[in-house]
């Protein structure tokens, strides 16, 4: 064999967990399609991601948290929950952190400074990283995979070929190693688009979330740190519309870009200015019927790919690494093989266990939220109304947003 474990994806969730299995001795390869240069310093592209307590415990023991870097974490205190127009109609939902044991909810930190950390984490040769760090083939597409009694063996668009004990696919929700390795998924396309881009705002955000739901569109507001130029509040702004809909906003100049977005959030941060680039996004969610395979498993989004409103995607995807790296580990130690069947199955159950009813919530939530008959308008309104006032519901809300229950 030329490798005990074979990561196929060296995005955030394959090199957390190329990262978590530092150190226990196991010989560890890394296939990733993009070029070095774009995973040492990878281009913004537009996502915040939002962490949960639980997410940012785990990545402070993978030893990714530190090199974020300060200046690229924001704390987020508190979330709020809209719906309807602005206006005296619309209904409030607040979630305070104040219901749960920290001072902030989670934090948002930019999908390209976690994808740079994680790099650094997983490929890192000081005293402090564990073991060596994995055998990188970038710009290294995988062509053919099949998986035998003794191993799984790999053949690359180079013609290079390759064999291990497990091999892992952690390269997207549309992951060409699942189908690969025959397993199916739940694909729901939600026939809308995100755009995605940060933009400075007038009024201050209070280091709060927003979701939303306005009639025609979803708007979400992320908040983040200052923008270090102007000292302005700063946010990770998402707006959600059907497909068509978006293209013509994202080709506005500059100019009537912000004027668009301030109208759109009902003037209700004041004058808004974009500060970064503009980035679309389709709208899909993905269940993989099974999690393995003989010598395989998938993680991360390839093994469940979340819609976002409820920004538990990436949180997900953590918790598929730290349970399969902790079953890897252990079966090392004990002597055992580290994709016998009864481990896969165990962990299989294990994340389905903790992902699924999390999955469905989301996806008839977004359904719901989604559209615009009257009976939906008034049973969203109601849900929102009802929330508010009941705060066991939004205790439970916010530990749910921690990641902490």
């Amino acid at each position: 064999m030329d490798f005990d474990l074979i990561i196929i994806g060296a995005g955030p969730a394959g090199l957390c967990l190329a990262r978590a299995l530092r150190g226990s001795g196991l010989h560890i390869g890394l296939v990733e399609q993009h070029r070095l240069a774009s995973l040492q310093t990878p281009a913004f592209d537009g996502r915040e991601i939002a962490l949960t307590q639980h997410s940012a415990a785990l990545l402070r023991q993978l030893g990714v948290w530190p090199r974020l870097g300060e200046a690229h974490i924001a704390p987020l205190r508190d979330a709020l929950v809209l719906d309807g127009g602005a206006g005296h109609s619309q209904a409030r939902m607040h979630i305070s952190h104040t219901l749960s044991p920290k001072p902030e909810l989670g934090y948002l930190v930019a999908n390209h400074h976690i994808r740079r950390a994680a790099f650094d984490a997983a490929m890192a040769t000081d005293r402090d990283s564990p073991g060596t760090p994995p055998t990188l083939h970038s710009e290294q597409q995988v062509t053919h995979i099949h998986t035998d009694a003794h191993g799984a063996h790999l053949t690359l668009a180079s013609g290079t070929t390759l064999s291990a004990r497990l091999a892992v696919a952690a390269d997207s929700r549309h992951s060409s190693t699942r189908r690969a390795m025959g397993i199916p998924a739940d694909l729901h396309d939600y026939g809308r688009t995100m755009l995605v881009c940060n933009m400075t705002h007038e009024q201050p955000h209070h280091e709060t979330a927003w979701e939303w739901f306005d009639h025609g569109q979803t708007l979400a507001l992320l908040p983040m740190n200052p923008c270090p130029r102007s000292g302005l509040p700063r946010s990770s702004v998402v707006l959600t519309l059907p497909s068509q809909t978006l293209q013509p906003l994202v080709d506005l100049p500059e100019d009537a870009f912000n004027a668009a977005m301030a109208q759109r959030f009902g003037h209700q941060l004041g004058t808004m200015r974009l500060c970064s680039t503009r980035h679309a996004y389709p709208l899909v969610a993905v269940w993989a019927r099974r999690l393995v395979a003989q010598r395989f498993a998938a993680v991360g989004d390839a093994a469940v790919g979340m819609h976002p409103v409820t920004a538990h995607g990436f949180n997900l995807g953590l918790r598929s690494i730290d349970t399969l790296a902790q079953e890897i580990v252990r079966a090392h130690q004990r002597g055992q093989d580290i994709a016998s069947p009864a481990l896969l199955e165990r962990y299989q159950r294990q994340h389905q266990h903790a992902s699924r009813g999390l999955y469905l919530a989301t996806h008839a939530l977004a359904q719901l939220y989604t559209r615009e008959e009257a009976p939906a308008r008034w049973v969203r309104q109601t849900l929102v109304g009802l929330g508010e006032r009941f705060t066991p519901f939004k205790r439970a809300v916010a530990a749910s947003l921690t990641g902490l229950h």
